[in-house]
């Protein structure tokens, strides 16, 4: 067995580092996700491992089954695609549908909080 052979890519291990993190997460089990994307259980464990890589459509099928991007499992992004949570979809639909002034108003609030929230962040005592 050759050294690529023995060991998984880094791109099956972060794949599988984030499925098992966004699996968590929903609390489900490896069955439950199985399930969701027609598999087994040890299927999902192999690619969880970073075993095996699963089929491009595989793959599609468990970023929707786990409510984030393809990219984000892949490692591309280190953030999960918040648009695949519905909440934030439905959030960002509302501003969509409202008048410019509106949203640019709704816009700079939240800016506004967020830099609030990072320099409390910044400044907060360590520990």
């Amino acid at each position: 067995m050759t050294d690529t052979e023995s060991k998984p890519s880094k791109t099956a291990a972060t794949f599988g580092a984030r499925v098992f993190e966004r699996r968590k997460a929903k609390d489900w089990s490896q069955g439950d996700l199985a399930q969701r994307v027609d598999t087994s259980a040890p299927i999902i464990g192999r690619y969880e491992r970073g075993d095996m890589s699963p089929s491009i459509e595989v793959a599609a099928k468990i970023a929707q089954a786990l409510g984030v991007s393809l990219d984000y499992l892949l490692g591309v992004h280190d953030l999960p695609d918040m648009l695949a949570d519905q909440a934030m979809l439905a959030r960002w639909q509302a501003l969509g549908a409202l008048a410019p002034d509106d949203q640019r108003s709704i816009l700079d609030t939240l800016d506004a909080l967020i830099r609030d929230a990072r320099t409390r962040r910044a400044y907060a005592p360590a520990g």
